[in-house]
């Protein structure tokens, strides 16, 4: 019992991080249709540049409350920039054309971001300081760090902020009507190309807080780390339903435990291939996934 509990407490951490990716896929998707493959390297953005302030600006020295709160605004804030820029570079002239091209730009997207981390902070794995407490408290047999707590709790109060925020807003309620339907909402008076880049500043938002999320606890990092991770978080959208928000959380937290398990009672070398595995299944079985695609709220 007690390794189960262990491992679930690490998959529920992780899984968060990945649930907050898996929602930038599904909020672009469920506005206009699009698969957002450089989701993942947009993570790698917000890691290196939290890490950017913490190891070379000091932003460590300060008071904790302080340090985390600028290690996080600032990469968000520079990452939906960056979102807004792809799209307006990238898939903007695009949005009426093929999804084929659309699809390929994205792919496109994915490289030159990764390719452009490389080429400003190297190839190099660099490795995020320590800034949290590791000690922490015991639930039964099962270890819970402070870090892992603070983590978890951001995750959470992120999904929380955005659920409150597509649900109870005027912008919210704009984004599910370009869900259902661009024309029907154009003609009621909503913005559509303005509640796109919304959806996109969101997106980076998100990808953003879960890279720096990621650096911190697993302290080393890489430019091509967004790879795997936006594969891992699409598994994790499509798994609960892409566009589909509850479901994109879920998914997420499903993944990171499907991963826990996996390393901790077969091997980590065969993590991918269960994730993956249940990605195919679900394709196959279930492609609306899990929680179902719901038309009328799906973001």
């Amino acid at each position: 019992m007690g390794p189960f509990l262990q491992y679930t407490i690490n998959g529920l951490t992780v899984g968060s991080f990945y649930a907050l990716v898996a929602l930038g896929y599904t909020i672009v998707y469920g506005i206009i249709r699009l698969i957002n493959f450089a989701q993942g390297d947009l993570t790698v953005v917000g890691m290196f540049l939290g890490w950017s302030l913490l190891t070379q600006f000091g932003i460590r020295l300060l008071p904790l409350p302080v340090a985390l709160f600028l290690a996080f605004l600032i990469p968000m804030l520079g990452t939906a920039v960056t979102n807004v820029v792809i799209l307006q570079l990238a898939y903007k002239p695009l949005l009426k054309r093929s999804l084929l091209a659309i699809l390929i730009t994205a792919l496109g997207a994915s490289l030159v971001l990764q390719n452009v981390v490389r080429l400003i902070f190297g190839p190099q794995i660099q490795a995020y300081p320590d800034i949290v407490p590791l000690n922490g408290f015991g639930i039964g047999p099962a270890h819970v760090s402070y870090l892992q707590v603070v983590l978890f709790a951001a995750s959470i109060l992120l999904m929380l902020a955005l659920y409150l925020f597509t649900q109870g807003t005027p912008v919210g309620t704009a984004m599910r009507a370009l869900a259902v339907d661009h024309d029907a909402a154009r003609l009621m008076g909503i913005n559509v190309d303005r509640v796109i880049q919304i959806a996109f500043v969101v997106g980076g938002l998100l990808a953003a807080a879960s890279g720096v999320m990621l650096g911190i606890y697993y302290i080393q990092i890489q430019f091509n780390n967004g790879f795997l991770l936006g594969l891992r978080a699409f598994t994790a959208a499509v798994l609960g339903g892409i566009g589909n928000i509850p479901g994109a959380m879920a998914g997420g937290m499903i993944i990171g435990l499907l991963e826990s398990y996996t390393a901790g009672y077969i091997s980590s070398k065969w993590q991918d291939v269960v994730v993956f595995g249940v990605l195919i299944l679900v394709l196959v079985i279930r492609p609306m996934g899990l929680f179902g695609e719901r038309v009328a709220e799906r973001m």
